[in-house]
């Protein structure tokens, strides 16, 4: 007995159903809802930077109280060093974080205006909600 190839084996079973064996995704379904705005690359990376609590943490310390070092960030937090710094990576290439050199010692500062695109986002979004629940509350009420 021969090894099967693929044009003289079985078929799967879908294709015996008549079905064309399908290989990756399905087609995108069309959306019935309105589009929302655009996000932009850098909005997309700040909203997934900004998805940990450690992350956000360390991004209120840095707002408060300016330009902090790896060692003043550690002290006080279970986090090793380690930790904090892979935080501080994940935050600076999503640009919302920047290391300034002083000497010896990176400081780590935060740079607010990925933080001011992300606000402007949300309340793109947020209008866009208000126009459509005063248009389905014209309609209930009208």
């Amino acid at each position: 007995m021969s090894p099967s190839t693929p044009e003289s084996g079985p078929r799967s079973r879908t294709a015996r159903r008549g079905k064309p064996a399908s290989r990756g995704r399905a087609p995108a379904r069309a959306s019935h809802r309105a589009s929302s705005p655009p996000a932009s690359a850098r909005t997309a990376s700040t909203f997934a930077a900004l998805g940990d609590r450690t992350r956000l943490s360390l991004l209120s310390r840095l707002s408060r109280d300016g330009p902090w070092s790896i060692s003043q960030l550690t002290h006080g937090s279970h986090l090793t060093r380690q930790a904090i710094t892979k935080h501080l990576r994940v935050l600076e290439r999503a640009r919302i974080v920047r290391c300034v050199r002083s000497g010896r010692h990176s400081l780590f500062e935060m740079d607010p205006e990925p933080v001011h695109e992300v606000r402007d986002y949300l309340d793109r979004i947020s209008a866009e909600w208000n126009r459509a629940l005063a248009r389905l509350q014209s309609f209930v009420e009208g």
